[in-house]
């Protein structure tokens, strides 16, 4: 008699199953009929992939206007980067477009006007479509189809709307900094207008270059005062006092608009910077293997359908049989 309580109870469920094996074949079989039965019916699936590496999004007019390059248009991104493109293909605006564009809606055999129908749709294009960062920090795009061509269109197409909307995000975003860039520029060149235009009153006047005028006035009053000659010396002197008249203005307008014309200057790069950005299509992805017809069915995997059917039911069989004979026992008791 074994003396170790577990290899009584091992000999004792052993004894229990092979008493019973007639039973347990006839539920092995059955099983095994209707899981293949039902296996069979199942839709057969095909996978297409889409590998890529998402790009970090710099600004390319910065690679264009700028002296110092900070970033490198042709990098891998980082995991934010992946991250960022990873909710992009896995957005609303995506799941929409190819929805709509492979009528999905009868693809899947959904009702519109049904109750949950959306739900439905979302649930279904879920289990189909799929996204995910790899450990190589890749995102691999997978989708299952019945129709081979059909996921691998798909696949591809996601990959190509993944751009689309990236560059559309990036381009909406530059054209509103855009939209500031001239304002500014417009306003820093309406006061150059301006003040040119007073300039151009004071020129009119005699005022070109006030501390020069003065400094070659000086030296002509002390020349005519030195010469004697008065009368000429005192028709300088009101040339002096008509041009310091103006002085404070001319000094002015030739400080502001010195200034102005540096900010007009820096305004117009930043605003052809932006104006690249904006109108530049750039690719937000390295895609690595585009998706390609499989010619070999992924699911269902049939035979460990018809394996986990049988050995779920032989276990469940099983425990059913033995809580059977408990209760037979603690009735006799």
């Amino acid at each position: 008699m074994p003396s170790n309580p577990s290899q009584l109870n091992s000999s004792h469920l052993l004894r229990f199953i092979f008493d019973r094996r007639k039973t347990f074949i006839i539920i092995g079989v059955l099983s095994a009929i209707l899981s293949s039965i039902a296996a069979l019916l199942m839709e057969e699936q095909f996978k297409s992939t889409v590998v890529m590496f998402a790009t970090p999004q710099h600004s390319i007019g910065e690679q264009f206007y700028e002296e110092v390059k900070r970033n490198d248009l042709l990098e891998y991104g980082e995991t934010e980067d992946a991250e960022r493109l990873l909710q992009i293909l896995n957005s609303d605006r995506i799941r929409s477009r190819i929805i709509e564009k492979y009528d999905l809606w009868s693809h899947y055999d959904i009702d519109r006007s049904a109750p949950g129908a959306q739900a439905n749709l979302g649930k279904e294009y879920n289990s189909n479509v799929d996204a995910r960062l790899t450990r190589f920090g890749s995102i691999e795009v997978s989708v299952f189809d019945r129709d081979p061509n059909q996921a691998a269109a798909m696949a591809n197409d996601i990959a190509f709307l993944a751009d689309s909307v990236a560059n559309r995000l990036r381009n909406d975003r530059a054209r509103e900094a855009l939209g500031y860039a001239k304002s500014s520029l417009e306003q820093v060149q309406g006061e150059i207008t301006e003040m040119e235009d007073n300039l151009g009153k004071l020129y009119d006047k005699g005022v070109y270059d006030f501390a020069t005028q003065i400094e070659g006035l000086n030296e002509q009053y002390a020349t005519a005062i030195a010469k004697g000659s008065n009368a000429n010396a005192e028709k300088i002197k009101g040339q002096m006092a008509e041009i310091s008249r103006h002085a404070n203005e001319f000094n002015k307008l030739s400080n502001l608009i010195e200034a102005a014309y540096e900010r007009e200057a820096i305004l117009k790069k930043r605003f052809e910077l932006m104006k690249l950005d904006a109108e530049t299509q750039m690719p937000s992805a390295f895609v690595v293997d585009y998706a390609a017809p499989a010619d070999k069915k992924s699911k269902p995997i049939r035979w460990l359908i018809v394996v986990m059917s049988v050995t779920s039911t032989l276990v469940f069989a099983l425990l059913v049989l033995l809580a059977k004979e408990n209760l037979s026992d603690s009735t006799q008791d």
